[in-house]
């Protein structure tokens, strides 16, 4: 989508593609790229070893191996690149199966609706808290019938 849009605003596009993983990645993100959107953007592609380690940098197609002395700035780059790729997909992936859970327990509970679970989440951040929160925590935020409607439906 954002690459679409690039080209719908005839914006600059990026001077290379970095993906994380290896010649898989590297042809799915060309298939896109130059098949459908019919753009011609270097793609280069971070490998991991057995023990998911970056051990290797590939550009072109098909993919070569671009030598990269271990220990090396380049090296270090290339790694820092691909942790930082790597923790932001398990917090993106962590907060979509939250907000998932979040929804689906408290989409359960009759008589709570959207702004009752807007209210209840953000003061207490969590249905985990929610559940383990006192009647009176509750109803000091949603009132007291509606506490224990959350009292009743959600059990610790």
């Amino acid at each position: 989508r954002r690459y679409q849009r690039v080209k719908e605003e005839e914006s600059p596009l990026p001077d290379i593609i970095i993906t994380d993983g290896g010649k898989g990645q590297m042809e799915a993100v060309r298939k896109v790229i130059e098949d459908e959107l019919n753009l011609h953007i270097p793609i280069a592609g971070l490998a991991k070893d057995g023990k998911h380690r970056t051990s290797e940098l590939l550009f072109g197609f098909p993919p070569q191996t671009i030598g990269m002395k271990q220990g090396s700035p380049l090296f270090h780059l290339m790694e820092e690149i691909q942790n930082e790729v790597h923790r932001f997909a398990i917090a993106f992936h962590r907060d979509k199966r939250s907000k998932r859970q979040i929804v689906s327990e408290l989409d359960g509970v009759k008589g709570i609706g959207e702004k009752t679970k807007s209210i209840l989440l953000k003061n207490f951040k969590s249905v985990k808290r929610i559940k383990e929160a006192s009647l009176e925590e509750l109803t000091a935020s949603i009132g007291e019938m509606k506490a224990k409607i959350i009292k009743e439906n959600l059990h610790s």
